[in-house]
């Protein structure tokens, strides 16, 4: 296994309701080896949203390295001795020998006590391709009839994708739609520009299928699985000014 990446993003609850990536998690699983550092979208979420920095990392400029896994990460991760850790990872497509940082990736660790949320690093392969997992957002923002389009979808049933310049949110959006284009959510705003860039440079050229749909009682924040994969010709993901360390 090699190193991964993940990222923590943080939402302004104030007017703007924007959100930033703040920091960066580098991790070798082989040592294992944990860095953390804050990104430069840290500095946008200070200036417009007040944020100061993640917590446990008191220095903005500091370059934190441990053995051990960060306690902003730890916290939200289920305890594998819990007994249902195994259903757990089941709604998120893994198994129970599965890797944090791939449950983080696809789960996000959301928390009701702060306003951040993970996400994983997306990787361009050397003939531009890419493959990226995401959990439909927004739902609650979909009429009936969507609704009723969820609940009818099947894991490797196709999905239309569209870039959208006005969404709830008030942001650029990516939809998700079924093939006779009803809006059933949208993807995570952290992959907008980059999916949305995918759209353009490839014409249209994706491939995006269900691959799982978790019924209620399951929040709708794990409700339907997707998974996207399409190509870059030009563009290198997540490599915008946001993304880089505020150290090197």
């Amino acid at each position: 296994m090699g190193e991964r990446t993940l990222y923590l993003g943080w939402q302004d609850r104030g007017k703007t309701r924007a959100w930033f990536p703040v920091g960066r998690l580098d991790v070798d699983p082989a040592v294992p080896h944990y860095r953390f550092r804050h990104v430069k979208g840290a500095e946008s979420a200070k200036a417009t949203g007040g944020f100061g920095v993640v917590a446990g990392f008191s220095d903005l400029h500091g370059d934190y390295e441990s053995s051990q896994l960060f306690p902003v990460f730890q916290n939200r991760l289920m305890s594998p001795k819990r007994p249902d850790f195994k259903e757990y990872v089941s709604r998120l497509d893994l198994d129970s020998s599965a890797h944090f940082t791939d449950i983080l990736a696809v789960d996000g660790g959301r928390r009701v006590t702060d306003y951040y949320e993970v996400f994983p690093r997306l990787f361009k392969n050397d003939d531009g391709s890419f493959i990226c997992r995401f959990f439909l957002q927004g739902l609650r923002y979909t009429n009936t009839g969507a609704q009723e389009k969820i609940e009818a979808l099947q894991p490797g049933d196709r999905l239309h994708v569209a870039v959208e310049l006005t969404s709830p949110t008030k942001h650029a959006a990516v939809q998700i739609q079924t093939l006779d284009y009803n809006l059933i959510g949208w993807a995570p705003r952290y992959f907008v520009h980059d999916l949305a860039m995918a759209l353009s440079e490839s014409l249209g050229n994706y491939d995006t299928r269900v691959v799982r749909v978790n019924p209620p009682p399951y929040p709708s924040e794990h409700r339907v699985l997707v998974e996207m994969r399409s190509r870059w010709e030009r563009h290198e993901p997540m490599s915008g000014p946001e993304f880089e360390p505020l150290v090197g």
